[in-house]
């Protein structure tokens, strides 16, 4: 539905309440429930007006009688000058099109203006400078993207007699004394202020007697802000903001507005803020380019960088300042539009430039996968085999595939990424299958030799922990072409690795390697672009999905083997610890095995955890002395790992005691249960991780959380209880990115990857998917950005550095 019909309707129906003063308004219901239906029908409406209308609906049905009559006066008001703005907002501003773009020549002179040192403003000198430095902010550009942290509504001067204590007011008045008092064994600086209607007590601790008495004169006219408290019988504002009644400069800024509030600074007032805000803004506001061609802000119903930062620094007098308060309001998400489009531009980018380059294309109807196909012991699920039919397609094609394939702990990822492998070597060429540790890189290459034994293939594994001799061996194999699948860790980056024809790259557990060394190991084919498959068994919730992974084309296995039941989860808490062990006996006592997960290797007197190595020693004599117990952690040999792992499947240990070294790739379907100590310290998704452990044969398996200084009821209690109600890795995965933010989530906190001045990833999903879409779409009407120069040297000023890091992913 069209913008104009829609306001056409609101107005019939805003008309037909009115009318014969108000006579259906008592009877009329769900009001507020037709307006939001109405507004829904179009996603032309600009964001801004669907703001206002949506605040003035909200609640009506509860409102009186008489708030009702009001509102809607004001929604008539309203309406009656969307009418009278329609034509220029829909006219003249969005048929302007992509002509209010800057030159290549205005842009870059903007840059070099808003790049100046912060110094260049006028009132701010070395010490200042030094302040906002601490703040992080040291260009001209930093300054204006300096929004305000919150707002006071100075809008309206309150007489002095309806004043109440609790709540922040403006008040005018005339001083009637002005003098020193003593208060207990100090002295204070008291105002009394009148406005013919009461009396205001204005007081300062901290004072100079000379300045004050010159400042305060008795007969002085002046504003005062403040909270309002009360002292005996009468009101008073502690330290509150005065301003002259002769002041016109500080008048228009301070009084009879909406005034922003910035981040606090050590010496410097508000005040002062507010008044170095105003000349930047007047002075370099101008210089900020309109980035994003209006066609797609008017789609997505955003404003221009430059409107909204005008807006956000200095509000209009009918903003709603809860909503400007909240970070909700049109100018926040328009500053979050505008860096979500370039994210999302740059990884369109990216994915355009990954499909041109020359790629392999495989033969992918060949024996080996059928013959390997017919010899194992299980069918796929119905999910692996969709899976693999999209990798099949993508790896049939000319185009390097760039796929991401995820699915929850113990899915079946592996023997698909298997199958992959064996269409690259069938095709004569070599695989490389990277691991984030030496643990799961030995778990990767046993699984896959034990896939091979049908096969006879020729795999290597290359990872620090092996011999020189051997790595000379690997090295020449691989040189060769003898070696056709290698698995390893960072050691495959090393120079001295050589691939003869390297065609598929597979990697695992995608989000703990630092982006580079992913397109390194791409680089290691010579004449074309091998495949990609990144594999994780970390869901990535959706959001991550579009902006990190935003490049890549992602597969979901969303269906569990046969037979598999789902891990039971229990939480525990110290005083009834005993309890999750006495369950863990009972599974032993079954013919099973248990895992006890602990979070550090040796004692830490900074945090009061139980260590592997300490508390290991103290369950093998005091919890399980009947049992074998073994203790495996990250520090040991590959040797010593490798040792009491395989002695673990064989079913020669009862109880493996380890750090979360175990938290991916391990198969040992024997082991029904798991005890996590401290629980509090782990993220959920590792938690689910660590769980998935578990569980991996028709048996019914257990996970027991075992937490500390944790009371009942509590957030960090909340948190973990998610566990114990879901087995579904997406809603957990989703949960902790809500808790963690995405930078921890993902550890990639370092790295600045998803570092934004004012987007928010979970709080602006709606933004995100707007921004995506208009980004997509413009890439796609101009691959090569040939006619939005501008665009392009902004999408590379930005996004350069880790555009290279976008290669992979």
């Amino acid at each position: 539905m069209e913008t104009r019909e829609i306001l056409e309707r609101l107005n019939h129906i805003i008309e037909g309440q009115i009318k014969n003063n108000f006579a259906l308004l008592p009877r009329t219901k769900n009001l507020e429930k037709t307006v939001l239906n109405l507004l829904s029908l179009s996603d032309t409406i600009p964001e801004v007006w669907r703001e206002q209308l949506r605040r003035l609906f909200q609640c009506f049905d509860n409102l009186t009688l008489p708030e009702k009559k009001d509102r809607l006066l004001l929604v008539k008001t309203l309406l009656e000058d969307f009418k009278k703005d329609f034509k220029k907002w829909d006219e003249k501003v969005f048929k302007e099109l992509d002509v209010n773009l800057p030159s290549l020549e205005e842009y870059r002179l903007s840059r070099e203006i808003l790049e100046r040192c912060i110094e260049t403003v006028k009132g701010i000198g070395p010490k200042l400078a030094k302040k906002f430095a601490k703040k992080e902010v040291k260009t001209v550009e930093d300054l204006l993207f300096f929004i305000p942290r919150d707002y006071q509504d100075r809008r309206r001067i309150t007489p002095i007699s309806d004043l109440f204590e609790g709540q922040s007011f403006i008040v005018y008045g005339e001083i009637i004394k002005s003098r020193i008092v003593n208060f207990g064994k100090r002295k204070i600086y008291e105002v009394i202020l009148t406005d013919g209607s009461g009396y205001l007590y204005l007081k300062w601790f901290n004072f100079n007697e000379n300045v004050w008495k010159k400042i305060y004169s008795v007969g002085k006219k002046i504003y005062a802000y403040g909270e309002v408290s009360r002292y005996g019988r009468n009101f008073e504002m502690i330290h509150p903001e005065v301003v002259e009644d002769n002041e016109e400069g500080k008048l228009s800024l301070e009084i009879g507005n909406i005034v922003p509030v910035y981040s606090s600074m050590e010496g410097v007032s508000n005040k002062v803020l507010r008044r170095i805000l105003k000349q930047a803004l007047d002075e370099y506001l101008p210089f900020i380019p309109k980035l994003i061609p209006t066609k797609y802000l008017k789609r997505a119903g955003y404003l221009s960088v430059k409107e909204a930062l005008e807006k956000l620094h200095s509000p209009e007098d009918n903003a709603d300042i809860l909503v400007l308060r909240d970070g909700r309001s049109i100018y926040h998400k328009s500053l979050a539009f505008e860096e979500f489009f370039f994210l999302e531009l740059a990884l369109a980018w990216r994915k355009g430039k990954i499909k041109e380059k020359t790629g392999i294309a495989f033969k992918v109807d060949l024996n080996l996968v059928q013959e390997f196909l017919n010899r194992l012991p299980f069918e796929l699920t119905n999910a692996q085999k969709r899976v693999f039919e999209e990798i099949k397609q993508d790896m049939a094609r000319p185009v390097p595939m760039n796929r991401l394939l995820q699915g929850d702990v113990g899915c079946g990822k592996t023997v698909i990424a298997f199958l992959a492998s064996l269409i690259a070597i069938e095709n004569g060429y070599q695989v490389a299958l990277m691991a984030p540790t030496e643990i799961l890189a030995e778990q990767h290459y046993h699984n896959f030799r034990q896939y091979n034994q049908l096969l006879g293939l020729n795999v290597a594994l290359l990872t620090g922990g092996i011999p020189s001799a051997r790595k000379r061996e690997i090295y020449y194999g691989l040189k060769t072409g003898f070696i056709q699948l290698v698995i390893g860790t960072h050691a495959l980056f090393q120079e001295n690795v050589e691939f003869k024809k390297l065609g598929l790259v597979i990697i695992d557990e995608q989000h703990r390697f630092g982006v580079l060394q992913r397109a390194e190991l791409r680089a290691k084919a010579k004449d074309h672009t091998p495949d990609t498959l990144v594999m994780t068994a970390t869901p990535i919730p959706r959001t991550l999905a579009l902006t990190i992974y935003g490049d890549l084309d992602v597969s979901i296995i969303d269906e569990m083997p046969k037979g598999r039941k789902p891990v039971i989860t229990k939480l525990f808490l110290e005083h009834n610890k005993d309890t999750a062990y006495q369950l863990v006996k009972a599974e032993l006592k079954k013919g099973y095995q248990a895992y006890v997960i602990l979070p550090l290797i040796e004692e830490s007197e900074a945090l009061d955890l139980k260590a592997v190595l300490s508390y290991g020693e103290e369950l093998k004599k005091k919890v399980f002395p009947e049992f074998k117990v073994e203790i495996l952690h990250g520090k040991m040999s590959s040797y010593e790992k490798e040792r009491i792992m395989q002695a673990f499947k064989k079913g020669e240990v009862d109880v493996l005691v380890s750090t979360t070294v175990v938290e991916v790739g391990v198969d040992v379907p024997n082991a029904t249960a798991m005890v996590i100590e401290h629980a509090e310290r782990f993220g959920l998704s590792q938690l689910h991780q660590l769980r998935g452990r578990v569980g991996r044969s028709d048996k019914q398996s257990y996970c027991f959380l075992i937490a500390y200084k944790v009371k009942f009821g509590s957030d960090a209690f909340r948190r973990l209880e998610i566990l114990t109600k879901t087995t579904d890795g997406f809603k957990i995965a989703e949960e902790d990115l809500k808790i963690r933010g995405p930078g921890e989530f993902l550890g990639t906190k370092q790295s600045g990857f998803l570092e934004f001045r004012r987007a928010d990833l979970i709080k602006d999903y709606d933004v995100l998917l707007k921004a995506r879409e208009c980004a997509f779409d413009l890439i796609k009407e101009d691959p090569e950005l040939k006619k939005y120069a501008v665009i392009k040297e902004e999408l590379f000023r930005r996004w350069q550095d880790r555009l290279k890091l976008l290669e992979v992913a």
